[in-house]
């Protein structure tokens, strides 16, 4: 549905407050929302990221983009407004390599269930369903995840979060740059 051209916005790095809190529900779908929302595919594009939550790019709201393969390879552009997670199976884990915009420069193994789905609003408050298996699922969990004010690195044990923290640190942030 996105057809504005958006604008890149810069994205947020962590240890920005807006990342460590959950987001506001979007109650007004107007002109705004849909601005935002191509501004956060073209922020998204910019960046060569594959899913973004609005507070990546330092809006406080629950909102996300994504576009990425599912397990199948076909390819969803979607984004979603106020959106629930739905996990159908929490114990079928699958541990994959996951990395974030937020924090540049770093990766690391992260177990996730292999199925998701995500129910919410489009930009004009229509109801949307995207069902995910493979990368999509894993995309899913993350974008929700940041709109609940937890990152991957959060998930991590202590020590192996700080030091690639640290290493986040040193790597030049990506997208569009401050």
């Amino acid at each position: 549905m996105q057809t504005r051209a958006g604008t890149p916005r810069p994205i947020t790095r962590y240890g920005n407050p807006v990342l460590h809190r959950r987001c506001a529900d979007v109650t007004v779908f107007d002109e705004e929302l849909q601005q935002l929302v191509a501004d956060m595919f073209a922020s998204m594009a910019a960046a060569e990221g594959v899913g973004l939550a609005a507070n990546q790019i330092g809006v406080d709201a629950r909102i996300f983009v994504v576009d990425c393969p599912d397990a199948t390879g076909t390819n969803v552009v979607a984004h979603v407004v106020n959106p629930v997670l739905h996990v159908p199976d929490a114990r079928d884990l699958e541990i994959d390599s996951e990395g974030c915009l937020s924090v540049p420069g770093v990766r690391a193994d992260v177990g996730r269930p292999a199925t998701a789905y995500v129910t919410g609003v489009d930009m004009t408050g229509r109801p949307v369903r995207i069902d995910g298996t493979g990368l999509l699922a894993r995309c899913l969990q993350h974008e929700t995840d940041h709109l609940d004010g937890l990152l991957y690195v959060d998930r991590l044990p202590g020590k192996k979060r700080k030091r690639l923290l640290a290493e986040s640190a040193e790597a030049p942030s990506v997208g569009v740059t401050e």
